[in-house]
C-alpha cells in the first residue's frame, strides 16, 4: 500500500500479522495539521510495516504490505 499523501507518520495501528478488513485504519499520516487515516484497500493480513512512527513520507511511497 502506497500513501496518497505527504506527511509524517502520527500513529501506527497495526502490525505484521495482524488481521484488517476492507478499509481497516492501518496507519494515521499528519499532513498540514490534519489526520489522515490510510485504510486497507482490501481484506488481508499485515505483511510487512515500511516505515516508523513520526517519519517524514513522500506521496506515493510504500507504507505496508498486506497480504490478501
Amino acid at each position: 500500500m502506497k500513501s496518497e499523501i505527504a506527511g509524517n507518520v502520527w500513529k501506527i495501528q497495526t502490525k505484521p500479522g495482524d488481521r484488517v478488513e476492507l478499509e481497516g485504519e492501518i496507519m494515521i499520516l499528519e499532513s498540514m495539521k490534519m489526520e489522515i487515516p490510510v485504510l486497507a484497500p482490501k481484506a488481508g493480513v499485515i505483511k510487512e510495516i515500511k516505515v516508523s512512527e513520526g517519519e517524514a513520507i513522500g506521496e506515493g511511497q510504500l507504507v505496508a504490505v498486506l497480504d490478501a
